[in-house]
């Protein structure tokens, strides 16, 4: 069996650590990815045993994306498995995002993502296989007006990936975004407290499920779509809101 190498975002906390588990369970090699040495290091050692490493890495950096694809295949040769994950911007309301606020988000969440994708989708395809993933989100959808930056801006790598699924699929690269409801991260904590008293209540009175989901849970998802068997899943949104987001 091919031992696969996986290059995760975010991977220090949150939704991203918990991708990097699940795929470090899985057999991959992980590299982690994030702006804050020591958070990666102490997620390294959190993760523990299989090969995982952590690389210091600035999405929102122009050169970012060269170097951390010129650092992976040093380190192992290829990359099979792109997850691009990103934490989200501050809270705020449309009118109130600054022209500053809008391009760091849009650097963070759009232009340094496509940057990986550009460089990394054509060697993936000369190997006759890739994954990408994106994770987005489920205000996509339920637009959440205090998000706004967020909403504009994933609703973009939304587009974007749907494009970009279309340039290799004939050679074995798939590209898809898995989109997580409300789920149990210090970036949702956040949120909450910033809507104050009951926010948490009202947030999960929509879910069916009548909780917040868990990192594992969405991580179970990119990981699927990491795998061979998702080779004729592309294009698509893979939503995991314990049924919130109504699809028909």
């Amino acid at each position: 069996m091919t031992t696969r190498t996986a290059l995760v975002g975010g991977g220090a906390s949150g939704i991203g650590h918990a991708v990097a588990a699940q795929l470090a369970k899985d057999g991959y090699r992980v590299v982690i990815t994030g702006r804050r040495p020591d958070a990666l290091d102490a997620a390294v050692s959190a993760l523990g045993g299989g090969d995982v490493s952590a690389l210091v890495n600035d999405m929102a950096d122009p050169d970012a994306a060269a170097a951390a694809l010129a650092e992976v295949q040093r380190r192992h040769g290829a990359l099979d498995v792109l997850v691009l994950n990103a934490g989200g911007p501050p809270p705020g309301r449309i009118l109130d995002v600054t022209d500053d606020q809008w391009q760091q988000a849009f650097a963070l969440l759009l232009l340094g993502p496509l940057r990986l994708a550009r460089l990394a989708l054509p060697r993936m395809a000369e190997r006759g296989f890739g994954r990408v993933v994106v994770v987005t989100s489920t205000a996509v959808r339920r637009p959440q007006p205090d998000l706004a930056a967020s909403v504009v801006l994933r609703s973009a790598v939304t587009a974007a990936a749907t494009l970009l699924s279309r340039e290799f699929a004939a050679h074995g690269v798939t590209v898809n975004c898995v989109a997580p409801g409300p789920t149990d991260t210090a970036r949702r904590r956040e949120i909450l407290a910033s809507r104050g008293a009951d926010a948490d209540q009202a947030d999960l009175a929509v879910v069916p499920a009548g909780r917040a989901g868990r990192p594992e849970e969405i991580a179970a998802a990119v990981a699927f779509l990491a795998t061979e068997a998702a080779g004729y899943v592309n294009g698509t949104v893979l939503t995991v809101d314990g049924g919130r987001t109504e699809t028909t």
